[in-house]
């Protein structure tokens, strides 16, 4: 198929390579093809990209970037370079490539102010989050974004119709010693970054985020983080049980009007067509996204699947791009009506 958009897809800034180097010797076969693929925009991406029917890429800032950095300040001032880096680089190409906004995620007001800045000046599709901001005085707190002190944040992305791309990170801290140190292979994709991020939107759901926020749109990868997969018995015990916990005011909705109506997931690193035929009976081809999660996956293992599973011609096009061609309010793009 031609004109996919992909939409998890990650770069990094070149003066951190040697960081990256070492992030990437922890679970890549290849470090430096690893690193190489992470620092490239113009090039390498691009040739996969020709060569598998990409037409359309939205980067976003590998994990866990901003999210890992417990100091305010420093957060703030790497996420607005960054955004000023990707910024200059998507621009050289805006038929092919768009980007996500960094965010610090230390304060709502600050957050708010950034992305509405991203996306006015520079036509960034919206934002991807590496799940809860660490913070504190040795960055052993975490910031979720289900409260209502983020609703200033939730509001700009309504004002300014953009969605939020809810992404995993590693768990840090006491957390980490006292649930993965003796299990960390569990870290990752293995576990632990479908259970951070369904915790996070589900405590969404639950808080009230989407009742006060109606129109919001998030976005979460990997299929959906394990919830679909959960969906009848969430739903169930919450329609049983919500008055008794005292959230019939607050998650006014069933579970499932929520993923109809505010959630998306995307294919990024699980291409099992046997996965994605049941996400599809749970969800609907209508709130599913076709993306890879280069280059932490390859182009070639996303698309030749993708492109091969079995389904009707319809759903390979919604998935595929039209779903997100509406959600992103993209234009024409390289074969992005083949």
């Amino acid at each position: 198929m031609l004109g996919k958009v992909a939409l998890e897809e990650a770069f990094a800034l070149p003066r951190f390579e040697e960081r990256q180097r070492w992030w990437a010797s922890l679970f890549s076969t290849d470090a430096d093809k690893h690193v190489k693929e992470m620092n490239d925009i113009q090039k390498i991406r691009m040739d996969y990209a020709e060569k598998h029917g990409v037409g359309y890429q939205i980067l976003s800032y590998t994990a866990p970037g901003v999210q890992d950095i417990w100091d305010p300040v420093e957060a703030q001032a790497l996420a607005v370079e960054i955004n000023d880096y990707i910024a200059e680089q998507v621009a050289a190409k805006p038929d092919r490539l768009g980007a996500f906004a960094t965010l610090s995620m230390h304060n709502p007001q600050e957050a708010a102010a950034e992305l509405r800045r991203c996306v006015e000046k520079y036509g960034f599709k919206g934002a991807l989050v590496n799940d809860t901001q660490r913070a504190g005085k040795d960055g052993d707190d975490l910031v979720f974004y289900d409260q209502p002190e983020w609703d200033v944040f939730w509001k700009t992305c309504t004002d300014l119709d953009v969605p939020l791309y809810l992404h995993p990170r590693n768990p840090t801290g006491t957390i980490y010693e006292r649930l993965w140190a003796d299990r960390k292979w569990l870290i990752g994709p293995p576990l632990s970054f479908a259970q951070g991020v369904s915790l996070h939107v589900l405590g969404m759901v639950t808080n009230g985020v989407f009742d006060r926020h109606p129109k919001l749109q998030i976005v979460i990868g990997h299929l959906g983080e394990h919830i679909p997969f959960d969906m009848w018995r969430i739903n169930h015990w919450f329609e049983d049980r919500k008055k008794l916990l005292g959230l019939e005011k607050q998650c006014k909705k069933t579970i499932r009007d929520y993923f109809a109506q505010n959630i998306w997931i995307t294919t990024s690193g699980h291409f099992s067509t046997t996965t994605l035929n049941f996400c599809m009976a749970e969800l609907s081809s209508d709130r599913i996204l076709f993306s890879i999660d280069y280059p932490f996956e390859t182009f070639a293992d996303a698309c030749d699947w993708f492109d091969s599973a079995e389904m009707s011609v319809t759903d390979r096009l919604k998935i595929g791009r039209e779903n997100a061609k509406k959600l992103f309010k993209l234009g024409n793009y390289k074969d992005s009506s083949a």
